[in-house]
């Protein structure tokens, strides 16, 4: 570690903030290239120097990197979330809630590690605790009831894995659009906007059992409630990069929803 002047600020140099954050210093000069995280001083002998307001900044690139976010779409996060207190608040608890998703996986797998060492017999019901998307099996049971859950569940169940991988690939890159059109200057009720929310719309209508597929059911009620959720959850709020994305995508499938549904 190391100080600037007597009095002045602690600032490290970037080697010591590589070492501590396990990345590289070639790194941290590629953030710095792109305006992503400035030194807080260049030393004469051109060495760059971080202070602790750069390595909270740091701390919320990385953060943002294990969301799977690309540098481009952190950059539009960072200047759509300036409260950095706020927004390490909301990364604070999507970490909780994997801590307990990977705490989870942990007692499975030690659990049948031991099992089958001791020779005895596997408790299929209790290997798979904190792998797939039965995670929110009561949250859809309580929102839109067990036939919902139940539905949906066998419809991922029953596909191969050649069909789950193009499904997530349809997701992810449905996503990553939104985080595009968030991080843009054009408006929820735009043409482009719009367009990203009719096939937000037709993505809901692709899973089994809920009020998208049902005969009956309120669609429009069930797009805009998910809508408020996205903002409402850090969890799928993240997958907008943060709140202020999901607003975006909340307003463009309100729009939608109370034009076409």
């Amino acid at each position: 570690m190391e100080e600037t002047t007597a009095g002045a600020a602690r600032d490290w140099s970037s080697q010591d903030v590589a070492r501590m954050a396990g990345t590289t210093s070639r790194t941290l000069r590629h953030y710095d290239d792109i305006g992503l995280l400035k030194p807080s001083r260049v030393g004469s002998n051109g060495y760059r120097h971080y202070d602790a307001t750069a390595l909270l900044q740091l701390q919320r690139i990385l953060l943002l990197r294990g969301l799977g976010l690309g540098l481009p779409a952190i950059a539009e996060v960072f200047q759509q979330q300036t409260d950095a207190v706020k927004a390490l608040t909301r990364h604070l608890d999507w970490l909780r809630q994997e801590q307990d998703r990977l705490s989870r996986q942990i007692a499975s797998v030690r659990q049948t590690l031991e099992t089958v060492k001791e020779g005895g017999e596997l408790m299929a019901e209790k290997m798979f605790d904190g792998f797939d998307h039965t995670q929110y099996k009561d949250e859809v049971e309580e929102r839109w009831g067990k036939d919902a859950y139940a539905k949906g569940d066998s419809w991922w169940r029953g596909m191969d894995e050649a069909e789950k991988r193009e499904w997530k690939s349809r997701s992810e890159q449905l996503g990553k659009d939104w985080l595009a059109a968030a991080g843009s200057d054009i408006s929820p009720a735009s043409p482009e906007a719009q367009e990203l929310a009719r096939r937000h719309v037709e993505w809901l209508k692709s899973i089994p059992g809920t009020p998208a597929t049902e005969s009956g059911g309120d669609i429009k009620g069930y797009v805009t409630g998910l809508a408020d959720m996205y903002v409402a959850d850090p969890r799928f709020a993240a997958n907008y990069g943060g709140e202020a994305g999901a607003g975006f995508v909340r307003d463009a499938l309100h729009a939608y929803a109370n034009r076409n549904l």
